[in-house]
């Protein structure tokens, strides 16, 4: 399969806070809130959840195609994203802006409190699909995720109109956006955390039924308790979280859960295979400081599937990984 990522691509300012976010807020205050936190750590990473999800799916093998825009800034990290696989030779540069930046804090229970700058990723709505379709030779599916609204509209109903399937991913910019609608009717997979189900049935106005009667496979991740994936008329599946060495952070887990989902579609895995293959690529991004930390050994990656998911489940990826 040929799968192009298109999304935002970041610089990532990670901070952490040595203490709780909730121990400082005043309830009958909330009105005025006026914080300020001590961080004890900063770590300068690449991020974005385009370049995310790439990078993940370069690890593992495949060569995913990069969609978006970012700064004359932008040297460095595609030689970055190159070196691990992904094409980047579809991403737009600014001629005015710098790439997007990501500040985000950290408290001890691992609650955050981000802000973005969109930079260059204002600029994404410039961005045509047909030509990158034209130079890869076509394309399977495009996942449309976080990135300038603008954007993501004119790729999702540029896929519609060009019979490109796509999965719909629009994350962080569920809270800001009103055509949701638009965003998601017609996805071949939608992918939302268990917040984010809810305020895209909020925001639509359609209830879990009429949402899953517009998609094809509806994907949402659960945090620890794993991920769950519904189809109209099937009954639900459950697939259990891979289990971790450790936390550390978790900023990019769930990017690193979709370039392991999508990775298994490319190898025409199952359903159930695709949600374990996420699973595990997530624990592996929560263990690192850094959504593009983490790096795959294939020995131990087959070992560590076999261990969350049973041997003839790590046979099945085995002579895929990496390969």
């Amino acid at each position: 399969m040929r799968i192009a990522v298109a999304g935002s691509i970041a610089t990532d300012h990670l901070m952490t806070f040595p203490g709780r976010f909730a121990d400082q807020l005043i309830p009958d205050q909330l009105h005025t809130v006026s914080l300020s936190f001590l961080v004890d750590a900063l770590d300068i990473r690449r991020g974005g959840v385009a370049a995310n999800i790439c990078y993940g799916m370069g690890c593992l093998g495949q060569n995913p195609i990069l969609v978006g825009a970012v700064g004359d800034d932008f040297a460095d990290y595609r030689s970055w994203l190159d070196r691990h696989g992904v094409d980047t030779s579809s991403v737009y540069v600014s001629q005015l802006h710098h790439t997007a930046r990501f500040l985000c804090t950290t408290d001890e229970d691992h609650n955050q409190i981000a802000s973005f700058y969109a930079g260059a990723m204002s600029e994404a709505r410039e961005i045509e699909l047909q030509p990158v379709v034209d130079r890869v030779g076509g394309l399977d599916l495009v996942l449309i995720g976080a990135d300038d609204p603008e954007g993501m509209l004119r790729h999702t109903e540029e896929c519609r109109t060009r019979g490109i399937p796509f999965a719909a991913d629009p994350s962080q910019q569920l809270a800001r956006m009103n055509d949701v609608q638009e965003l998601i009717d017609g996805a071949a997979y939608l992918f939302t955390n268990e917040y984010e189900k809810s305020l895209c049935e909020q925001k639509t106005g359609w209830s879990d039924e009429e949402v899953l009667e517009r998609v094809g496979v509806r994907v949402t991740t659960l945090g620890p308790k794993g991920v769950r994936i519904d189809r109209i008329g099937e009954p639900s599946l459950h697939v259990d979280a891979a289990p971790e060495v450790r936390k550390v952070e978790p900023t990019g887990v769930g990017d690193a859960f979709r370039a392991g989902f999508l990775t298994a579609l490319s190898w025409e895995l199952s359903l159930e295979r695709a949600a374990q293959m996420g699973n595990l690529l997530a624990a592996h991004a929560l263990e690192v400081a850094g959504p593009q930390e983490y790096t795959l050994h294939r020995q131990q990656f087959v070992d560590r599937f076999a261990d969350a998911y049973g041997r003839e489940a790590a046979d099945e990826i085995a002579g895929r990984v990496l390969s």
